[in-house]
């Protein structure tokens, strides 16, 4: 467990209370101080989750990262406060014309309209060797994803993934699905920590693991 954030993440004062904060342009009706500063709600955003509970994400600010499940931006945008190049993957094409909104403040943010279980088809737009991969999709075969995304994976980057139980089983116990899906991540990850995000998100388990 961890106390640090990023370079480019603080706890500020926002509404009364003390709460996570990047500094960008306002996207989803967050609450802002006067210097910019947007508060990062953990209860919308399973990253914020992790950083509120204090995982070691490995995260020092300026990183270059791939997104999987950027849906309409609500996370990415954070992350792209704070990162260096940030590719952000979706699939739906709704939330996906929302994100290239979102792109339109964060000339470091690269909306893509794919399909995060079909990595061949922007290995082609998307740096090899980064720092970070981020994964928050809600399909079956979660780990499948995370182990075919290695690739563009530096060897001391760092896998950051929300699993989310009920897509993969609404019928099992949570707890027997996480166990699966790291078993399936350890043929091609090193798990590092996990913890569950109930707190904020019903049902998740926050990996953090790093490519073998």
């Amino acid at each position: 467990m961890s106390d640090a954030l990023p370079d480019g993440v603080r706890r500020l004062s926002i509404d009364g209370r003390e709460r996570l904060a990047t500094r960008g342009a306002p996207v989803y009706g967050e609450p802002q101080t006067d210097e910019g500063w947007r508060a990062w709600d953990p209860g919308r955003s399973k990253l914020g989750a992790m950083l509120e509970l204090g995982l070691d994400l490995g995260l020092d600010g300026g990183e270059r990262v791939l997104y999987l499940g950027a849906a309409s931006g609500t996370t990415v945008s954070h992350v792209a406060d704070f990162a260096g190049p940030t590719y952000a993957v979706e699939f739906a094409p709704r939330p996906a014309r929302d994100l290239v909104g979102v792109a339109e403040d964060r000339d470091n943010l690269f909306p893509l309209l794919k399909d995060a279980r079909e990595p061949e088809t922007y290995a082609h737009v998307v740096e090899a060797d980064l720092d970070c991969l981020i994964q928050d999709v809600a399909t079956r075969g979660q780990a499948t994803v995370a182990v075919r995304n290695r690739q563009f994976l530096a060897p001391d980057g760092r896998l950051l993934a929300a699993i989310k139980a009920r897509s993969e089983d609404v019928l099992v116990d949570p707890s027997e699905v996480f166990g699966d899906v790291l078993d399936e991540l350890g043929e091609g990850y090193r798990i590092l920590e996990t913890e569950r995000l109930d707190r904020f998100h019903d049902d998740h388990l926050a990996v953090v693991a790093e490519p073998k």
